[in-house]
């Protein structure tokens, strides 16, 4: 008997029986636990429960639920049938309460709820509670964004706007009188006041807020997205004004008790487009064989005061969004492309990062401290990698100066690279897709974007600077943001090493004491082998989600035990913040005075900073997989090499080499009775015993695009192609679970529990957990009039 499944079975008891008492004889006999072992581990248990204040002791000797527990709250997740899924389990150790459409008190998705437990779940059949609504306590949705339209069914109603999010898309939406008066095919924002209620259960009302554009409006699509996650898209007219009382030059005052380091060859290397460059660097070899590291970074501090106008704005945003064809930057562009650039030729303020690394890959001594600097070339990722991998004679002697440093950093690169491999930092595919559009906004092509030794390098350069910042302020024992990545769940790391046992991967170590080490391990055993891609996807889904925190808990993915946002200012606030304490330390010094400066503030700064990105990383999501749905649907009918991506009860989702992913729905699998395996993640015919799984190549063809719903749907050709298998259990013991082609539920979810597997959902499954792992947001530069940052890896730390 394991604790973990006492607890849950013990949790799930009382949230089920919460107006019941019991004695402990009779929880055992309830839970079918016997013997004197599990009784003395019942008690136990129960004292634990306690002490955490979800049980309680009644004058009898009983154990009853705590009152203050018999009302859950947490996050509604609706599915487009009606039922919902409640995650109220901060520590995600209980499952997620299902909610029948009957339950839901009319939630929306997203809306934080309270709830009762109406029937226990069952840990060992998987089968997780089932709750009631019994209050909304906060709507997720507070607008909407959508064309208005005027139809037969508008009475006393000045019309509908059209609603496209999934989520929601089931309601109407009825535009009232009282705010403006749209023209229809005006794109616009809507104000709720009415949520779905007993008397229009189907239905919300609302007042139109803002025209945002026509419905042909080039670009007008982007928009949308932008206005569907609230990200804020326009600067106020006084911030704009603050920013332009701002000198377009360091004054000479300002340079007073910084380091002058303009006499360094210091460069900045970036994307072809890239116009707000915040990181110079620099490397020399010592006498002693060492390699002294500069990296210096745009001192945003300095300009964005604290409690000014610009400081609340940017912390409202708190990151710049890539969005495909724009950037919705933090700062207004006077700040982020101009003074706070770190342009070609100009005197800028910074501050830098001074480290001397050995041959081995430590950082043996730094220095952090601001400083004015001046950058002697605007490189670009393109012109290092000519000298560095092509070694082309023309760029080569353009840079001649600058080529012998070039080849140092490329030396210390793969010193680093080696450092961070030993110590078990997780290395993914970082394969990365680049959507080209044409001047009307619509997208004509995806290519697949490598990223050559010069991305690379500025990363690990990057990476050095965020460990010798967090560590050093750290050891101060000061108030400190950090970027956290804490070690997984031992239950879902459990879960993944039971399925990499399904394939003969055998992985040595406790899944409650995981270290990087051990699923470097796992990655380098299936480096290129077929299941490689599938051992990827399952690994990233074990891992958490990486976030900013007042506490230093470590980086999982990289392997390091400090970590912070050091060096991007300019697009994210916690970089910003971080400098502005370092700015505060040294010029108050480190005493208890100083400490409780921004101890009071940390912590709701992490959450909301977290929060923040996760609304850039949703938005920039949703952008590329419509924008990957409209350049399909120009190629529908056409036939690509793919490769099975994922494997699920009603279908497959298959990956082009471009990146671009969509669904193969079992309704369309008409060659045989498919049946799914859930222990090998295959889908496997009755009759032909032709199997599916993670990595394998298929032939298949377009034949279904929903931009707006960003949907793209193949057939799979060449079905005898598939090889064969016996995964599938003796008939007699077969599992009802199979999906027949001609009755097998035609939609994307499968009545996947509430879970959403359209096209972009479905990465996004995948892409949460890549980005944890990572240093966290990574931006990439186009070459078509804007900046994409991708959240797989790769691009900046």
């Amino acid at each position: 008997m394991q604790d973990n499944t006492l607890k849950t079975d013990l949790t799930a008891f009382f949230r089920s029986h919460s107006d019941q008492s019991y004695t402990v004889e009779g929880i055992s006999d309830a839970l079918h636990y016997h013997g004197s072992a599990a009784f003395k581990l019942i008690v136990q248990e129960l004292a634990q429960l306690e002490r955490d204040g979800l049980v309680q002791v009644t004058d009898h000797g009983h154990f009853q639920l705590d009152p203050s527990q018999r009302t859950l709250t947490g996050i509604f997740h609706g599915n487009d049938k009606g039922f919902g899924f409640v995650a109220y389990d901060e520590n995600k150790i209980e499952p997620d309460a299902y909610i029948a459409p009957d339950n839901t008190l009319r939630a929306l998705n997203g809306d934080t709820v309270k709830i009762e437990i109406i029937r226990p779940g069952d840990p060992r059949s998987g089968k997780g509670p089932e709750g009631k609504v019994t209050e909304i306590v906060e709507h997720h949705y507070e607008q909407v964004v959508g064309e208005f339209m005027q139809t037969d069914d508008d009475a006393g109603y000045l019309g509908q706007v059209r609603l496209t999010d999934k989520k929601v898309m089931k309601y109407k939406f009825y535009v009232t009188n009282v705010g403006l008066n749209p023209t229809p095919g005006e794109v616009v924002t809507a104000e709720i006041t009415e949520y779905p209620s007993a008397e229009h259960p189907d239905a919300m009302v609302g007042i139109a807020k803002q025209v945002i554009g026509s419905v042909d409006d080039p670009g007008i699509d982007i928009l949308q997205v932008v206005y569907q996650h609230n990200i804020p898209s326009e600067f106020p007219e006084e911030v704009m004004q603050a920013a332009d009382e701002i000198p377009d030059h360091v004054l000479p005052e300002e340079t007073k008790g910084r380091e002058d380091i303009t006499d360094q060859d210091l460069v900045t290397i970036d994307g072809e487009s890239s116009k707000d460059l915040d990181d110079a660097v620099t490397v020399w070899k010592l006498p002693n064989g060492n390699y002294h590291l500069g990296v210096h970074i745009a001192d945003v501090s300095h300009y964005v005061k604290e409690d000014s106008i610009l400081d609340k704005e940017a912390y409202k945003r708190g990151t710049s969004v890539y969005l495909t064809d724009r950037v919705i930057p933090m700062l207004p562009r006077r700040l982020s492309n101009g003074i706070c650039s770190l342009n070609e030729g100009e005197l800028r303020l910074c501050m830098s990062c001074d480290m001397e690394i050995d041959q081995s890959g430590n950082v043996v001594k730094h220095r952090i401290h601001p400083s004015v600097m001046r950058s002697k070339a605007r490189m670009t990722y393109t012109a290092v990698n000519q000298v560095l991998e092509a070694h082309d004679q023309l760029t080569m002697d353009r840079y001649k100066e600058l080529v012998p440093m070039f080849e140092d950093m490329g030396d210390l690169h793969r010193i680093l690279v080696k450092h961070r491999k030993q110590r078990g930092a997780i290395d993914f595919d970082d394969r990365e897709a680049e959507i080209i559009v044409d001047a009307q906004g619509h997208a004509i092509d995806v290519q697949l974007r490598t990223r050559g030794i010069a991305e690379r390098m500025i990363e690990s350069f990057m990476l050095a600077a965020n460990e010798t910042v967090a560590e050093h302020y750290f050891r101060a024992k000061v108030p400190f943001l950090y970027r956290v990545h804490e070690t997984p769940d031992g239950d879902r790391v459990k879960s993944f090493f039971e399925f990499l046992t399904a394939f003969g991967i055998n992985v040595k170590g406790d899944p409650n004491h995981l270290r990087p080490k051990m699923l470097q391990g796992v990655l380098k055993q299936v480096a290129g082998k077929p299941e490689e891609t599938m051992v990827s996807v399952m690994m990233l889904r074990s891992l958490k989600q990486a976030r900013y925190a007042d506490q230093s808990l470590g980086h999982f993915g990289l392997g390091a035990e400090f970590y912070t946002h050091f060096t991007s200012p300019i697009r994210r606030y916690p970089d910003t913040m971080v400098h502005r304490m370092i700015h505060y330390y040294e010029d108050h010094g480190i005493n208890d005075a100083s400490k409780q400066k921004f101890a009071p503030i940390l912590e709701e700064i992490g959450v909301h900073t977290s929060e923040a990105e996760r609304r850039a990383i949703d938005a920039e999501r949703d952008t590329n997989d419509m924008k990957m749905a409209e350049y399909m649907a120009d190629h529908v009918g056409e036939e690509f090499d793919a490769v099975v991506s994922s494997v699920m009860k009603f279908g497959m989702f298959v990956e082009l080499p471009n990146t671009i992913e969509g669904l193969i729905h079992i309704s369309r699998m008409q060659d045989d009775y498919y049946e799914y395996v859930e222990k090998y993640m295959a889908l496997v015919g009755r009759n032909t015993r032709r199997t599916y799984r993670i990595g394998q190549e298929i032939r298949v063809k377009v034949i279904h695009v929903d931009k707006e719903q960003s949907e793209i749907d193949f057939e799979l050709l060449n079905p005898e192609a598939a090889p064969v298998s016996d995964l599938l259990p003796h008939r007699e013991h077969r599992s009802r679970g199979g999906n027949y082609h001609g009755r097998s539920n035609n939609n994307r979810n499968g009545n996947q529990h509430g879970g959403n597997h359209s096209n972009g959902n479905h990465r996004n499954n995948n892409q949460r957990s890549t980005n944890s792992h990572n240093g966290g947001n990574h931006r990439n530069n186009n070459n078509h009039g804007g900046q994409q940052r991708n959240n797989s890896q790769g691009g900046r730390h």
